[in-house]
């Protein structure tokens, strides 16, 4: 299969000078445009680059307070930031990799140092990814860790204060798992949570949603701008899922059902209430629809 084009975000004022990184960088990166400081941090959110050329003088906000303003943001401040500018002022130079920049490349753009700059950059982003996603993914079940999850909750918790929009979790376990391990041997467990979280993660319809090994045999969902009712509702189905699913037995022409049990909460974040909150009052449903006999969805309110 062949790899996707990595996304370029050019923030540069003079049409001439977008043109000649354009002809330099399209064969190998899908080239996005902007012309000022507002518009290149109204495109980050929007196109999401994963690496972003940035000229120091621009019409309105310039380079440095672009390249202030990704770096204090949660959705960009990983985002490489090569600065382009036809000063070559040592000073200029110091202040944007104080700032944040990773590299500087001053004009009349050539050629061969252009796409050297941008290639070694995009040889550590590729190489940082890769170490991120073996650090951020479970290795028996495939999905992310319990750390990936925590990252993912926090962006999400301050995004939701800041919009003043609903965020929900649920918490799962997968009931008497250990009576399951006990009988069938830590192989066939191991499969069980496999089929568990494959399911889990499948039932997920948005992209904005995701599923995580909390660790053992339990997993979480984090729902994004969801209500209490719409994380029920996402609850219920995983756990129709999770009963109907079959988890084969190597060798043999046999298969098992396993039941989880589940506890969803929603909070519409601020100042007064924190993500320990919401994890702790989903735990406390989680307890509840263990007491009422399991493999069921409760909420706080049950």
């Amino acid at each position: 299969m062949k790899e996707k084009k990595l996304k370029i975000l050019v923030v540069e004022d003079s049409k001439l000078n977008q043109e000649v990184l354009r002809r330099i960088l399209a064969k190998d990166y899908n080239i996005v445009l902007a012309q000022d400081g507002t518009e290149a941090l109204e495109k980050v959110k929007v196109e999401i680059p994963d690496l972003i050329l940035l000229d120091i003088i621009l019409p309105g906000i310039d380079g440095f307070d672009v390249l202030t303003e990704l770096k204090k943001c949660d959705e960009s401040h990983l985002i490489p930031v090569i600065i382009i500018s036809g000063r070559s002022n040592p000073d200029d130079e110091v202040k944007g990799l104080k700032l944040g920049a990773v590299d500087y490349i001053t004009k009349p753009f050539h050629e061969i140092v252009v796409k050297a700059r941008v290639e070694t950059q995009v040889r550590i982003l590729k190489q940082m990814r890769i170490i991120e996603e073996f650090g951020f993914i479970d290795t028996l079940t495939n999905i992310p860790n319990r750390r990936q999850f925590d990252q993912y909750l926090i962006r999400e918790w301050n995004r939701a204060k800041r919009e003043n929009i609903p965020i929900s979790i649920v918490m799962i376990d997968v009931d008497h798992f250990k009576m399951y391990n006990d009988t069938h041997g830590h192989q066939q467990g191991d499969l069980a949570l496999q089929t568990v979280a494959g399911t889990i993660a499948s039932s997920l319809k948005r992209k904005t949603d995701i599923a995580a090994r909390w660790g053992g045999e339990e997993f979480s969902v984090l729902l994004p701008n969801t209500t209490l009712d719409g994380a029920v509702q996402v609850a219920e189905d995983i756990r129709k899922n999770v009963e109907t699913a079959s988890i084969p037995f190597p060798g043999a022409d046999l298969y098992h059902n396993v039941t989880i049990s589940t506890g969803v909460s929603e909070m519409l974040p601020d100042d007064n209430v924190s993500i320990s909150n919401l994890v702790l009052q989903a735990d406390k449903a989680l307890y509840k629809a263990k007491e009422l006999g399991r493999n069921r969805v409760c909420t706080p309110a049950d």
